[in-house]
């Protein structure tokens, strides 16, 4: 509440300022100007109108108006960035975003890495023909692998029905996610997430630790969903996710690639075993090879065709999400100027000019609370004072030895345990400060001990 009449009061200032300038322009006589003392009076709404713009500027980019006047955007934005950061992985595969599939470019990379290997050993001068033979039968069959992954006649059923299961499942993402209801929250489902909500604070809060008396920030952006919109496209991520891990779980090894790899391997891992240690170019080249299956063993490489269909079920959703961002996309353009939220694992973080410049109703928070001599920074206290009893001050100051002077004894306790006061007891407690009164401010630590 506070940012958004800052933020009207600065905007009105700004016009306002400008405005009487401009009519105090036309007021004065031109040729006045030149050593006219009343010109060098005044001019203060000028420095009102660049004091405010400058501030105007920081409450902007800060995007403190953005929490200022749309609180829960960061949240909503936060959803968005968890689907974009869930559909990167299985986009990646596909030409959606980039000019190939995935698989096109690891067989291109790969092939390119056979041919200059291949030119690496018949160009050695470390190696024998009979190595160079050997080598270049390694490259030759490992080559032979990729055909053996694009083959659709050789891709298993069970390939294509988890690919057909994970296209199935988009597909009904999509169709559930135009759904107003969607994701079918229950009540008890609701009920946690309005305690987990509160539980969470707002976006970039402070707090203070409990038992401790230092300052800590909560999480920078809430992560549960606190909107209806926000839970829809939330739900949808952990969809994505898991489909995602499903995808990246899957290799297209049928029966024909894994025997074969599996040779090339254990007959290069008996080549190097023959070789002895004036052959460790031979050595360096086989292994150079064996890297290069593997690579091509873990890579997602599928036929040309085998992935149209799951293709076009992410781009179907992704056209539909985009779609259903709404006046989302539209804040986030005017209020979160150079930046995003961007979700990075379990976290969503302010990415752009609010991730380094502080939100002006940030910092005042946090030098309020620091002024609380409970508080402070680091447990060291803003102000450098103590709220102390005034009994521990007449204590440090009054000597102990004031009692002792008097004329008597101390009390002693009585058969039946008791301890009954006296005069002197009583001005002991006096000078030592046993007793209690009200506290008062007093200065703190070094300062306090100085004094």
């Amino acid at each position: 509440m506070l940012t958004q009449i800052i933020t009207i009061l600065i905007l009105v200032s700004i016009v306002g300022c400008i405005l009487y300038g401009r009519r105090l322009i036309k007021t004065e006589k031109v040729d006045a100007v030149f050593g006219n003392p009343e010109r060098a009076k005044g001019g203060t709404h000028w420095i009102i109108v660049g004091s405010s713009a400058i501030l105007l500027i920081w409450l902007y980019y800060s995007w403190d108006i953005a929490k200022g006047f749309y609180p829960k955007s960061a949240n909503e934005l936060c959803q968005v960035a968890k689907v974009n950061e869930s559909l990167l992985g299985l986009k990646y595969q596909f030409p959606i975003e980039e000019r190939e599939f995935k698989s096109t470019s690891i067989i291109k990379i790969e092939n390119k890495n056979l041919k200059k290997i291949t030119a690496e050993i018949q160009n050695s001068p470390d190696l024998n023909n009979q190595q160079k033979t050997i080598l270049l039968e390694y490259i030759n069959k490992t080559g032979q692998l990729i055909p053996l992954l694009t083959n659709d006649s050789l891709m298993e059923t069970d390939t294509r029905i988890k690919i057909k299961e994970m296209t199935d499942e988009l597909r009904l993402l999509s169709s559930n996610f135009k759904k107003k209801d969607y994701p079918f929250e229950t009540e008890e489902e609701k009920n946690e997430r309005q305690i987990a909500i509160s539980e969470q604070g707002d976006w970039g809060i402070i707090k203070v630790s409990a038992g401790t008396g230092s300052i800590e920030n909560t999480i920078e952006v809430p992560l549960v969903p606190a909107t209806d919109r926000g839970l829809k496209f939330h739900a949808a991520a952990d969809e994505l996710t898991l489909i995602n891990d499903k995808f990246f779980k899957l290799r297209n090894h049928n029966p024909q690639f894994k025997n074969s790899i599996k040779k090339l391997k254990e007959d290069i891992k008996e080549y190097r075993k023959s070789l002895n240690d004036t052959e460790e170019v031979a050595s360096s080249f086989a292994k150079d090879i064996v890297k290069i299956a593997r690579r091509i063993e873990f890579a997602s490489i599928y036929p040309p065709n085998a992935l149209n269909d799951m293709q076009n079920a992410i781009i179907e959703f992704d056209n539909l999400q985009k779609s259903e961002q709404g006046g989302l996309r539209l804040i986030d353009i005017l209020l979160f100027p150079a930046g995003t939220i961007v979700s990075s694992g379990t976290s969503c973080s302010e990415q752009g000019s609010g991730r380094w410049l502080p939100k002006p109703s940030d910092t005042l928070n946090k030098f309020i609370l620091m002024s609380k001599p409970s508080v402070g920074y680091k447990n060291i206290p803003l102000l450098w004072i103590d709220m102390m009893d005034v009994s521990k001050i007449i204590g440090f100051i009054l000597p102990d030895w004031i009692a002792d002077i008097l004329p008597g004894d101390y009390p002693v306790h009585t058969k039946d345990g008791i301890v009954k006061q006296n005069f002197k007891g009583q001005v002991l407690k006096l000078v030592t400060g046993d007793f209690k009164l009200f506290k008062i401010p007093v200065p703190y630590g070094h300062i306090w001990d100085s004094f």
